[in-house]
């Protein structure tokens, strides 16, 4: 299966991503994943992504868009993949497509978690105490739960006009959204 997970952030994405993509044999590609290991290893690209994160931006679509052709074209996601945190913008569903099409793929689905955002503002202020996470203030939070809004959440819109999108609620226990989602995903196929 070839899938993408939208949902804003702190909804969980990650941690759905891993397990769904574990019970479906396929990768999950996360682009923060990606981008966290870049700053930890102090690469170029990493200190770049981190004066953006730092900011409450989001990193340019045309270093996420290589970064997401590159990860593609890895042997352990030709049978299918999941995308965790791409696209956000429109110009990246464009950038997926062309990349997509190029390879004679298509999206089978697009799961969107939907939750309360004080909830995930609670969520991910407690992450950031746990986990010593410089960029989880809560004012860089509601920022980027502002730019989600402006920015991601229409493209649920243009999945759901393409008969792709999936809405799951992503709140409660991580089990339960996680037999909600692969529900849904049967009920899909």
């Amino acid at each position: 299966m070839r899938l993408i997970i939208l949902g804003p952030p702190g909804a969980g994405k990650g941690t759905q991503a891993a397990r769904i993509a574990q019970r479906l044999g396929i990768p999950a590609i996360s682009t923060g994943d990606i981008f966290r290991a870049n700053i930890r290893q102090q690469t170029p690209l990493g200190e770049r992504v981190e004066q953006i994160l730092s900011s409450g931006g989001y990193v340019p679509d045309e270093v996420t868009n290589d970064i997401v052709e590159d990860r593609l074209g890895w042997p352990d996601a030709g049978d299918g993949f999941l995308l965790d945190g791409y696209p956000r913008t429109a110009g990246q569903v464009q950038a997926l497509d062309t990349m997509l099409e190029r390879h004679g793929r298509g999206l089978d689905a697009v799961l969107e978690l939907t939750v309360d955002e004080d909830a995930v503002v609670a969520r991910l202020l407690r992450r950031a105490a746990i986990e010593g996470r410089a960029d989880d203030t809560e004012e860089v939070i509601r920022e980027r739960q502002a730019i989600y809004r402006k920015e991601t959440a229409p493209l649920a819109q243009h999945y759901a006009d393409a008969g792709l999108l999936v809405q799951v609620d992503g709140m409660g226990e991580v089990d339960a959204v996680t037999d909600r989602v692969l529900a849904a995903l049967h009920r899909t196929s």
